[in-house]
């Protein structure tokens, strides 16, 4: 499933030239999909050196949500099919704030065409493995988004391959 992942590649790529310039980007998530958009947003610092936060999108009232612009593209995770709606209705409240969002959900979620500017579409599985498989393209669109930006995505700075100090 997630190697055949690796050659629908064109979504993620896209998506990664809509980030590319930005200053600052969010990542919205519930559930597990909000752990997944920390670690998304961790490798997004890490190799494309774009300031990067994830917050939970249900707390998005509680002060994030005055970090919103039309500068300031959102990446939403929706994957998971019981909590969809109610993230749809925080992708709403950024949209209408003038945001960029690129959204990630499974095949056969219905997205309207108020909710997202750019969709990557991943497989669908059991709802506790969505995040394995969307941890794939989430971690392609940083490399991509490093790579359009002209980072050396081999040697990023400041890291360390190996911690030796506690």
């Amino acid at each position: 499933m997630i190697a055949g992942y690796l050659g629908e590649k064109n979504q993620v790529q896209y998506a990664a030239s809509k980030i590319m310039n930005a200053d600052s980007l969010l990542y919205i998530g519930r559930g597990l999909d909000y752990a997944l958009c920390m670690e998304g947003s961790l490798k997004l610092k890490e190799i494309s050196y774009i300031h990067s936060e994830a917050d939970a999108a249900g707390e998005l009232k509680h002060g994030p949500i005055a970090l919103i612009s039309d500068q300031t593209p959102v990446v939403a995770v929706a994957t998971q099919s019981d909590l969809y709606e109610k993230t749809v209705s925080n992708i709403k409240e950024v949209k209408a704030r003038g945001a960029k969002v690129v959204l990630m959900c499974g095949e056969s979620a219905e997205v309207g065409d108020d909710v997202a500017d750019c969709i990557i579409r991943i497989p669908e599985t059991d709802i506790l493995l969505m995040p394995i498989v969307a941890s794939v393209p989430l971690q392609l669109m940083a490399y991509y988004t490093a790579v359009l930006r002209g980072n050396d995505v081999d040697q990023p700075r400041n890291l360390a391959k190996s911690v030796t100090v506690e």
